[in-house]
């Protein structure tokens, strides 16, 4: 055995993106103690700075020490209890995670469903939440990983709060990339994930609970069924300025990475960062589309940071991904659920939106679709170029 040294890779798949060199960089910072005042201090600085990213006032917002899939388990676990009813916004893989959460700790999961590939349809929701009138939380995807599609988050969660239903909003793959306002949408409580639009390593969920859901924390009639991911535990240790207590030894290095992640975010400015992933899914979609290839989805529904695209008939998924990461060193992610063996799913994430990283997956998918005489070629580069001329 010796040494593991990882090939060098563009990352353009649905996560993880690839990673700032500030980020790395501050991986590498000398560990210090999960209680230490000074790392103590910088914990309130993360907090801040999450909060400005989720545009939040919630003094509960922190990142849970573990993937975007504890993040889900914290906000369930927390907010409901056996017998409760949950109705589920489904349009993708993700919406059947929840559903699965919802089951295991006891309730009833309610589900609207919509096709793959399209957003929820507002419609569906207010027929279950009159159906269902003693229904506890609504549960939705607000950027949906699996295919690419974005939903109406704040029209939702305005319906839910008619009928008396609190919300639970996954925003995994939509934080940093597109606009997602918490307190002004009136979400009560949120997940998300480091590794997508932050570009920082996986591993950590950032959440965020409003006092309508501490209330509700607060009013069980049940203990929470996960110990690690309590609230009434956890907050121990991530609240106020001292005198902490000790709950779990803290991913310190990888706290550290986030700091730096969110920084970043701050210093170009959110509003910038949802425009810059714009600019470059607009310069990728021409492209492709030049080339012939089409989208799964349509077009005022579509993800900038995550674009599920056609694969050609005849074209074998895997041989083709194959090609793009031994050969050019890209990954790009195969289909979810539905989508396998349908459609590609290409990423624009974080420190993956770039010119440089949108001109190398056009110019490798033509080189290698373009040899098995699929597509158009000789085009997709000057269509992304006309779309950076013209920003």
């Amino acid at each position: 055995m010796s040494s593991f040294n990882p090939p060098a890779r563009t990352l353009m798949g649905p996560g993880p993106a690839d990673i700032h060199p500030r980020v790395l960089s501050a991986l590498s910072r000398p560990i210090i103690g999960h209680l230490d005042p000074a790392f103590q201090r910088m914990m309130e600085e993360l907090k801040t700075l999450l909060r400005n990213a989720l545009q939040t006032g919630n003094d509960i917002t922190y990142p849970v020490s573990a993937p975007g899939s504890a993040g889900m388990e914290t906000c369930f676990a927390n907010l409901m209890e056996p017998g409760d009813k949950v109705i589920i916004c489904r349009n993708g893989v993700f919406g059947s995670r929840m559903q699965q959460n919802v089951e295991r700790m006891g309730g009833t999961a309610i589900m609207v469903d919509d096709p793959w590939g399209r957003a929820i349809d507002p419609q569906k929701l207010r027929d279950a939440l009159q159906q269902n009138p003693d229904a506890k939380l609504v549960a939705m995807v607000h950027a949906e990983t699996s295919t690419g599609a974005v939903s109406d988050v704040k029209t939702l969660v305005a319906l839910a709060h008619e009928h008396g239903c609190l919300t639970i909003v996954d925003a995994v793959t939509s934080l940093g990339g597109i606009e997602l306002a918490v307190d002004d949408w009136g979400i009560d409580a949120l997940y998300s994930g480091s590794q997508k639009c932050l570009s920082c390593v996986p591993g950590l969920s950032p959440v965020t609970f409003n006092q309508a859901a501490l209330n509700r924390v607060a009013q069980r009639a049940t203990p929470v069924q996960s110990w690690f991911l309590d609230l009434n535990l956890v907050l121990g240790y991530w609240q106020g300025d001292g005198g902490r207590s000790y709950h779990h030894t803290a991913p310190i290095n990888a706290l550290y990475a986030l700091h730096e992640s969110l920084t970043l975010l701050e210093e170009e400015g959110i509003q910038n960062a949802w425009a810059r992933h714009q600019l470059h899914h607009q310069a990728l979609r021409d492209g492709l589309e030049a080339m012939g290839l089409g989208f799964q989805v349509p077009a005022a529904e579509r993800l900038p940071q995550l674009n599920a695209v056609f694969i050609p008939e005849g074209i074998n998924d895997a041989e083709i991904r194959t090609e793009l990461l031994n050969d050019y060193g890209l990954e790009i992610g195969a289909g979810l659920g539905e989508g396998a063996g349908k459609v590609w799913r290409i990423g624009l994430m974080g420190y993956s939106a770039r010119r440089q990283n949108v001109l190398l997956c056009l110019s490798a998918l033509e080189s290698v679709l373009g040899r098995r005489g699929v597509i158009n070629t000789g085009v997709a580069l000057a269509a992304a170029d006309e779309v950076y001329q013209g920003s």
